[in-house]
């Protein structure tokens, strides 16, 4: 059965996996719900830890961090394992939490459809306001950087 993807207007509470426990790079755990509330959120979804997509999209995250942390709650996250995680994280300085999606069972919920016939994990980052509601949904396997502008031009329509 093909689970649709998550659509502007969306609100997460309708998803139950909005609620499971991820673990982070440090090993803890982080369910996106108990961020709600507290301020937006921008969820971008990478394939591979260390791959040169994957690095130029978390880097450029990182160098725009400063204008980010204030407003929105910056969480990226892949199948990798918090293990994996943690040395992508440290390898490139990352100041933001990354999240291990094991099994992809998040990915599945939302409805991230892979690229290239399938073979590549999807590319894409949501924006989620403090209500928890879907603001921003970006897929863009090939100009990862532009997520990080995407995001930024609507945490800007939220302030």
């Amino acid at each position: 059965m093909a689970v649709q993807a998550l659509q502007l207007g969306e609100r997460m509470q309708d998803y139950p996996d909005y609620y499971r426990v991820l673990k982070m790079q440090d090993g803890k755990g982080l369910a996106l719900s108990s961020l709600e509330g507290k301020k937006p959120v921008v969820l971008f979804f990478y394939p591979k830890a260390a791959t040169p997509g994957c690095t130029k999209q978390a880097c450029k995250f990182r160098d725009e961090y400063a204008k980010f942390q204030d407003v929105a709650e910056v969480l990226g996250i892949s199948s990798d394992t918090p293990e994996v995680n943690a040395e992508f994280a440290e390898a490139q300085n990352l100041p933001f939490p990354l999240l291990s999606d094991a099994n992809e069972l998040l990915r599945k919920s939302f409805g991230i459809k892979g690229d290239l016939l399938g073979l590549l994990p999807g590319r894409e980052t949501f924006v989620i306001d403090k209500a928890g509601m879907v603001r921003m949904a970006f897929n863009n396997q090939f100009n990862p950087e532009q997520h990080v502008e995407e995001a930024w031009q609507v945490l800007q329509t939220l302030q």
